[in-house]
């Protein structure tokens, strides 16, 4: 089975793009969504945030769940525990990509593909076959972001300075979607990769 990571910066289209991606066939992992249920009513992150940060853990329906604002609010007043936090739930969602990924090739999938925004900047492209980046221009993505409710430019811009540049991850790509032209030239890229893979590992 060829392992794909997804990756893109903030705004660049990535959800849009694994989306495509599970239309084709292809089993999808989202990074973000196994940390939402590991944080969730009684995930297996809970207990651990609880000893690390208690005042960002409160009871949902009757069960132990982290309270993300708490938890980010908590971070930006004591930047230590983002070292602690990562000790605890990298593991976890790696163990849960595992799991993911031991599933689809038990079901017989030729690719599995794994969404994770912070791929080059934990080292985990490492783990893959192969990475397509998710890019679009700058003024594109700027656009998309600041249109999101809440979002600033100031926030943007710390958002940008912690992850690896759009230039970076396109030179270190096995491939490129461009999603500045349109949904359906993106489709077109993401068929075109998966035709490549196939051709590959036939």
């Amino acid at each position: 089975m060829f392992k794909l990571a997804l990756t893109g910066s903030i705004g660049m289209g990535k959800s849009t793009t694994a989306a495509m991606f599970a239309e084709e066939g292809v089993p999808v992992w989202d990074a973000d969504a196994a940390v939402a249920r590991l944080y969730g009513p009684g995930g297996a992150a809970v207990p651990a945030v609880a000893e690390i940060a208690p005042n960002a853990v409160r009871p949902v329906d009757g069960t132990l769940a982290v309270d993300r604002a708490a938890l980010r609010a908590a971070v930006t007043e004591d930047p230590s525990l983002v070292k602690l936090l990562e000790k605890v739930v990298h593991p976890l969602v790696g163990e849960d990509r595992a799991d993911f990924l031991a599933q689809a090739e038990a079901n017989g999938a030729p690719i599995a593909l794994c969404d994770i925004p912070i791929l080059y900047e934990t080292g985990g492209d490492k783990a893959f076959d192969g990475v397509a980046v998710v890019s679009a221009p700058a003024d594109v993505q700027r656009e998309r972001v600041l249109a999101r409710p809440g979002m600033t430019a100031e926030t943007l811009d710390m958002i940008l300075s912690r992850q690896t540049p759009d230039a970076e991850k396109r030179g270190r790509a096995d491939w490129v979607i461009d999603t500045g032209q349109g949904l359906e030239a993106a489709r077109d890229q993401v068929r075109a990769v998966l035709d490549e893979i196939r051709e590959r590992t036939a």
